[in-house]
């Protein structure tokens, strides 16, 4: 298991969080399995970017981004050379840390 540390974001998880995730399984997964309701409007198929993080340790343990990836996360609100989508980014064997920014950009809200 690989341990990821999600910092405290108001709205989603106010006191942060400290959660397991199997080698393998996108980020995205792992908080959702986790209770850490992050928004995924396109059903983690990439064709979004309301999942997006900005992992601020253990980046380069991730696989890199695709071109379909990167083409999203040009779109993402508050980008950083960190960010990742997390329904694309598969958990390694690193411990990460992540943020969940505080904005995303959302046309069609998962909560009705």
């Amino acid at each position: 298991m690989t341990r990821i540390v999600v910092l405290p974001h108001q709205g989603i998880c106010p006191q942060g969080a400290v959660i397991e995730a199997d080698p393998g399984e996108t980020i995205c997964d792992a908080l959702l399995r986790n209770d850490i309701e992050i928004e995924h409007a396109c059903e983690k198929s990439c064709a979004c970017t309301t999942c997006h993080v900005i992992v601020r340790e253990g980046f380069g343990s991730l696989e890199p981004s695709d071109e379909l990836e990167d083409d999203m996360l040009d779109k993402a609100w508050g980008l950083e050379p960190q960010s990742r989508l997390s329904c694309q980014a598969k958990v390694a064997d690193q411990e990460l840390v992540v943020e969940i920014p505080r904005y995303t950009l959302n046309m069609v809200s998962e909560r009705h």
